[in-house]
């Protein structure tokens, strides 16, 4: 269901042209390179307000990660090279290959994002379903004293 969902979900995105997105280019060098892909108006709502569809591409090299945050609407994600591990809220990490899915709910901490792998690099197709009027997309988690 999650794979007919998320094709569904990227069909629509991918049929849509400009690419003006505000979640491309936040990661710091070593954190992982977001690729903007589509971004598409879309009939739905979230919280009452017009929706968003954006599709990204996010690749880490051997062993990078990024840091913890959370997103503005929920993902729908798909590996698709290498191993990705992902780690949400206080749940265990998993380790998902290339060809898997994954789900994010809205705000919730994505504290593990990383490839495990030393000698390969990962890539991961996000689609996120957010409000048009979202100022930021990824929003890093602020720092406490224990970090």
């Amino acid at each position: 269901m999650l794979k007919f969902l998320l094709a569904t979900v990227l069909g629509v995105a991918l049929g849509a042209g400009g690419l003006s997105l505000a979640l491309a280019n936040h990661a710091e060098p070593g954190h992982g390179k977001v690729t903007p892909i589509s971004e598409r108006d879309v009939l739905e709502t979230i919280d009452g307000k017009a929706a968003r569809v954006t599709v990204v591409e996010v690749a880490y090299e051997p062993g990078e990660a990024s840091l913890p945050h959370r997103h503005a609407g929920p993902i729908f994600g798909y590996v698709l090279e290498g191993e990705y591990e992902l780690g949400l809220d206080e749940q265990s990490v998993k380790t998902l290959k290339a060809g898997e899915t994954f789900y994010e709910p809205t705000g919730i901490l994505h504290r593990v994002s990383r490839n495990p792998n030393a000698k390969t690099r990962t890539r991961v197709l996000a689609v996120m379903l957010h409000a048009r009027d979202a100022k930021e997309l990824t929003v890093p988690e602020p720092h406490t004293q224990e970090d």
